[in-house]
């Protein structure tokens, strides 16, 4: 026997009630592979064709799957229950509860579609406030439609990964161009006709906005399904992908299909956390094989019992099961029911260098105005305004001439004995680690600069901290500030570098996580850590 093929308990029949306060954690919820790269779901299981075949060439050990009906109906109860007792209460689904009939259908859909593409690799509590901000101004599908990309961006400066607001709009848009405005009711027509909306969303709003019976996988039911049946095996492949998928399936309530979804990510968000899980609030305690094991490991260790406790095994004790954790990972004591899933290896991050500066210059009304340009519409920061800037090497050699002649191809000749190097910014984005060399340049005294260039605009100070731009711009401006031209200071102000994972919280958002303090204990992104 390996530890890969773990001996554990044979779970009992009843299902504990025991329940607790509940922690608040939500994990982004278009996990990579299990939402991107797949195929239209066309069967009642949700799997394509390719994907049935996929699962079916390597036959699943019964071990990870539900014994049978009645215990798929005390999971489905008890999960239930739970949720009804000690569901968090969110905005998107106060607006999702009035249910006034039939004309609605489409505006709550819009609501959950919302709340869901925000929830995309960002923290709850951050989520609330842009949430409850964008339904105030685009109430309805219409209203988004009108507005400009350049509001849109305004207005989810900082929440990060900015695709997702253009792509929201260009969805609002298609719904009422082109499908009489009405959303696609239907998980899968909602994946097909709908832009940058994958499995994970579509199945959610057919199933709590529409009602359709049809499972969902994001990062947070990815680790309850795998803890609930010792799933070890690497969640971002395709036989496992599929499996929790047909898992997610086969359990749906097909009364309150939108209820137990929701319950079943509220799960794990809130008790199935990533690291020191809550399994005594678990309401589906008993029939979680991980902890089982646990439990089976604490009477080996402690020996209290004679001979072997009853167990049930994977079928597959060869080591073969490709479900399980492979041999080279054995079980880890200290982690517990953590021990699944297993963790992905990710690729480190990229890493770039480049010189940007903040361009000054006085107006004659006595203020000052900052330079911007707009980057280009699609790849990172797609149409987000920023200080002018070049890609450099790490070294640095010649950035301050690359620079200036950046700068001096949106204004025109400048002083180049002004222009000041003040620190740095490290800026971690999804996939690439930035630093920004911070440059200062102040026409203090110079004839103002009148003729811009299509892609450049002159703002003040108040106008820059409300335009569309990304959170790496507010801290490269924060450098600026602390540090005026002309002073080449190398203090320890001036090397900011902050993680997104370490930024500073808004005081509405410090009052909302103090909300929820009662009920969480961590609240990490989903998967992809780093934000833009």
């Amino acid at each position: 026997m390996t530890p890969a093929t773990a001996i554990m308990k044979k779970p009992r029949a009843a299902v504990g009630s025991r329940h607790r306060k509940k922690a608040s954690s939500q994990e982004g919820r278009e996990r990579h592979n299990l939402s991107s790269n797949q195929a239209k779901p066309s069967a009642p299981d949700g799997l394509s064709r390719r994907q049935k075949k996929v699962v079916l060439q390597a036959p699943v050990s019964s071990y990870h799957l539900f014994r049978d009906e009645a215990e798929v109906t005390v999971f489905r109860e008890s999960l239930l229950s739970w949720y009804d007792r000690e569901k968090r209460d969110l905005p998107w689904r106060r607006l999702v509860g009035k249910r006034e009939g039939e004309g609605d259908l489409d505006r709550r859909a819009y609501a959950v579609w919302v709340s869901e593409v925000m929830l995309q690799q960002t923290q709850v509590a951050t989520v609330i406030d842009y949430y409850t901000r964008w339904m105030q101004k685009w109430p309805t599908l219409q209203d988004l439609a009108s507005a400009s990309l350049e509001e849109v961006n305004q207005l989810w400066a900082g929440l990060g990964y900015y695709s997702r607001g253009r792509r929201l709009q260009e969805g609002a848009r298609k719904v009422v161009e082109e499908l009489e405005g009405h959303v696609p009711r239907t998980a899968e027509s909602l994946q097909q006709l709908l832009p940058g909306v994958g499995r994970y969303t579509a199945g959610a709003i057919a199933s709590i906005v529409f009602g359709q019976v049809t499972g969902v996988v994001d990062g947070n039911v990815v680790r309850m399904l795998c803890r609930v049946r010792a799933i070890g095996a690497d969640p971002n492949s395709s036989l496992v992908s599929q499996q929790l998928w047909s898992l997610a399936q086969q359990l749906v309530d097909p009364i309150r299909p939108g209820d137990f979804n929701q319950a079943a990510m509220e799960l794990g968000a809130t008790v199935c956390t990533p690291q020191r899980p809550l399994c005594s609030q678990c309401p589906v305690q008993n029939l979680c094989r991980a902890y089982q094991r646990v439990e089976w490991e604490q009477l080996q260790a402690s020996r209290s019992l004679p001979g072997s406790p009853d167990v049930e095994e994977c079928a597959s004790n060869n080591g073969q099961c490709q479900l399980c954790a492979p041999p080279t990972e054995p079980w880890d004591q200290t982690l517990g029911v953590a021990n699944f899933p297993r963790k992905a290896s990710r690729r480190p991050p990229r890493v770039e260098c480049s010189a940007i500066c903040v361009l000054e210059q006085s107006r004659a009304l006595g203020d000052t105005q900052i330079l911007l340009v707009q980057r280009p519409d699609s790849g990172l920061l797609a149409g987000l305004w920023e200080f002018p800037s070049v890609t450099v090497e790490p070294s640095g050699q010649h950035q301050r001439k690359a620079l200036l002649q950046e700068l001096q191809s949106w204004a025109g000749p400048l002083p180049a004995t002004r222009l000041q190097h003040l620190g740095q910014v490290v800026h971690t984005f999804s996939h690439i680690k930035l630093t920004y060399h911070v440059y200062g340049l102040s026409l203090g005294g110079q004839t103002p600069v009148t003729i811009t260039p299509p892609g450049a605009r002159w703002l003040t100070r108040e106008e820059f901290r409300t335009a569309a731009v990304s959170t790496a711009m507010k801290k490269v401006f924060r450098v600026y500030e602390d540090q005026q031209p002309g002073t080449c200071k190398s203090s320890k102000r001036s090397r900011v570098s902050t993680p997104s994972s370490q930024k500073k919280l808004s005081p509405g958002q410090q009052v909302l996580d103090s909300f929820f303090q009662p009920h969480t204990r961590t609240d990490a992104p989903r998967f992809d850590s780093a934000a833009q």
